[in-house]
C-alpha cells in the first residue's frame, strides 16, 4: 500500500522541467507568492534566484518571504533579517512554500488543519548539520543525561537529534532531554540547553561564540526528505506552467551559487544581513553539497 509520504515523492521533477518554455520578454509574468520558511544554506539558492533576475528571466514575477517566527529564531543565532523580507507567508495566496520535507510530512499527522501539499524538488538529500555543544563536553559519549535543542517537532533539527539516539542505542525520551526553541547562540548562552542541532548559519555563529563542534552528522551519510519545494496539491493540477518555470529558475541558480561565491556573498549580506567574510566563506563551504539535480527525496 502506497503511504502518504509515498506519495508526496511521487511527481517527477523531469518531466516539469521538460516542458517547453518559451521566451517571456514579450509576454505576461506569472506573478506568485513564495514562503521561505526558515533563513538557511537552502534557501539561498531562491533568494539568489530573485537577486539575478532568474525568475523574472523564466516569466515569473515572484514576491518571497522569511517567516516571522523563523526571523526570530534566527536572531537567536545572531542574524538579523532585513524587515521588508519577513512576512507570515503560509496562506492561501502562497503559490510555493520551501521547506523540509520531513516537518511537511510530520505535519499531515499532527496537524488536523494541515495543507495537502506535493513535494516536487529536494535540495537536501543528506544531513549536513551539526551538533554543538558547550566547552564542558567534550566526547559525544557525555551527551547522554543532557539536554539537546532543536527547533520545533517535526523539524530536520529534531530528526536529526532523533536519528543520533538511534544510532547510540539511546532512548530520546530517557537517555537525552530534548527542547524546542532551543537551537542557535542565546539558549546556550542562557543555559537553556547543553548542546543543539545546528544548520550552517547556526554552527558559523556558535563557532564564533566560543562552542564546540562536537559531531559533524556529515559523516553518517543520513538520508532525509530536507528542504525543497512542495506546492498545494488541488493547486498543482492547473498550475504546472508556473511550476515548471518556478524549477527552472531554481535549477539556474543551483548552477549560479556553485559557479559564483560573490552573487552568494551578495545574497547572504542582504537578506541575511551576514556580511562577516569569515562567516560567509564558512557558510558557503556547504554548497558543493547540495545536489546539482533537485529530484525530490526518498
Amino acid at each position: 500500500m502506497t503511504t502518504r509520504s509515498q506519495k508526496l515523492s511521487t511527481l517527477l521533477l523531469l518531466p516539469l522541467l521538460g516542458l517547453a518554455v518559451p521566451a517571456h520578454s514579450q509576454e505576461k509574468l506569472i506573478h506568485m507568492t513564495v514562503g521561505l520558511g526558515d533563513v538557511s544554506l537552502t534557501k539561498l539558492i531562491f533568494v539568489v534566484a530573485a537577486d539575478a533576475g532568474l525568475y523574472r528571466k523564466n516569466g515569473l514575477d515572484v514576491a518571497q518571504y522569511i517567516d516571522p517566527s523563523a526571523a526570530e529564531t534566527v536572531k537567536r543565532s545572531g542574524v538579523d533579517v532585513p524587515k521588508e523580507f519577513v512576512r507570515r507567508a503560509d496562506g492561501a495566496d502562497v503559490a510555493i512554500n520551501i521547506g523540509g520535507g520531513s516537518f511537511l510530512i510530520s505535519s499531515l499527522t499532527i496537524d488536523a488543519k494541515a495543507t495537502d501539499r506535493v513535494i516536487v524538488a529536494t535540495t537536501d538529500t543528506v544531513s549536513r548539520y551539526h551538533i554543538m555543544s558547550n566547552t564542558s563536553i567534550t566526547d559525544p559519549s557525555q551527551l547522554k543525561g543532557k539536554r539537546i535543542g532543536y527547533t520545533s517537532v517535526g523539524s530536520l533539527t529534531h530528526l536529526m537529534i532523533l536519528m543520533y539516539a538511534k544510532r547510540l542505542g539511546w532512548d530520546p525520551l530517557m537517555d537525552i532531554s530534548m527542547v524546542a526553541n532551543g537551537t542557535g547562540v542565546e539558549p546556550m548562552k542562557r543555559g537553556r540547553v547543553d548542546a543543539s542541532a545546528a544548520d550552517e548559519v547556526a554552527r558559523v555563529n556558535l563557532t564564533k561564540a566560543g562552542y564546540t563542534d562536537l559531531i559533524d552528522l556529515n559523516q553518517f551519510n543520513i538520508p532525509m526528505a530536507g528542504s525543497g519545494i512542495n506546492v498545494r496539491r488541488e493547486w498543482l493540477k492547473n498550475n504546472h506552467e508556473a511550476v515548471a518555470r518556478f524549477l527552472k529558475a531554481s535549477v539556474e541558480a543551483i548552477a549560479l551559487v556553485k559557479t559564483d561565491k560573490q552573487a552568494a556573498f551578495a545574497s547572504l549580506a542582504k537578506w541575511y544581513g551576514i556580511t562577516d567574510p569569515q562567516k560567509q566563506e564558512e557558510i558557503y563551504k556547504d554548497i558543493a553539497k547540495l545536489p546539482a539535480k533537485p529530484y525530490p527525496a526518498v
